[in-house]
């Protein structure tokens, strides 16, 4: 199927590793220009060798700390100053952060940084320039909310969820759409320091109906689709990619 995403321009935050890794792959396939902004400089050039290797478009770097003051500012100015203009947004960037009932008031203030506030900054930085062409995509990388402990970033990401559906209805009137994806347990470097083979094996068999952990991959496969033409009339909507692990309906 032709997503009709060819020359599309895109950010990507996280970019280096897990989602946001495969997601820029997915894109860069398809023939959009990626910006792919992350800690790591080391890692975000093997993601540019990769890409090139397998005959996508080579992204365009930068390397940003997503905490940082001036994250949201500097990457809209490196992505207009290369691009133009952003046709696609995906804020990716997070971290899991279990903290006791009683948790350190940093930890809280952290979580909510970098999971929350510097996602709802970069996107209203993009905001002016989404609204003027009447056209855009913005999906938001969100969390599971069935925890049954304490985690930051599982708050921060449902804020998220809930930001996106108030942006939703915002913005429909000017072509963009804005919708959340949930991961289930993929097999990433943060979920082999949680589980030992035997361990998500055990696990997969009793709770996941599709028998086992996804991949990176099986995200950016529903991420990319989401962001295209062809999911034009989806907006305000959370799909969670997780083999059934979700138990609830709503």
């Amino acid at each position: 199927m032709d997503l009709h995403l060819a020359e599309k321009t895109a950010i990507v935050t996280g970019a280096s590793q897990g989602f946001g890794r495969a997601i820029s792959k997915e894109l860069a396939m398809e023939g959009v220009q990626v910006l792919a902004t992350a800690r790591s400089a080391d890692l975000l050039q093997t993601l540019r060798q990769e890409i090139i290797a397998g005959g996508g478009i080579a992204p365009v770097l930068l390397v940003q700390d997503f905490v940082a003051t001036d994250a949201p500012v500097n990457i809209t100015s490196a992505a207009l100053k290369a691009f133009g203009h952003v046709d696609i947004l995906i804020n990716n960037t997070g971290r899991s952060r279990a903290v006791d009932v009683v948790g350190p008031e940093e930890e809280w203030e952290a979580g909510m940084l970098l999971d929350f506030h510097r996602h709802r900054q970069l996107t209203q930085q993009l905001l002016p320039q989404f609204i003027n062409r009447k056209t855009g995509s913005i999906l938001n990388i969100t969390s599971s909310y069935e925890l049954r402990s304490i985690n930051v970033s599982a708050v921060a990401k449902a804020s998220l969820a809930q930001w996106s559906k108030q942006l939703a209805g915002e913005l429909g009137k000017y072509g963009i759409t804005v919708n959340c994806l949930q991961p289930g347990l993929l097999d990433t470097a943060n979920t082999r320091r949680i589980f030992t083979p035997a361990q998500r094996q055990a696990f997969a068999a009793s709770e996941i109906p599709l028998g086992d952990f996804g991949t990176p991959k099986d995200i950016a496969n529903v991420a990319v689709f989401l962001v295209s033409p062809r999911a034009r009339y989806v907006s305000g909507a959370v799909f969670a990619v997780d083999g059934g692990f979700r138990r609830y309906a709503f």
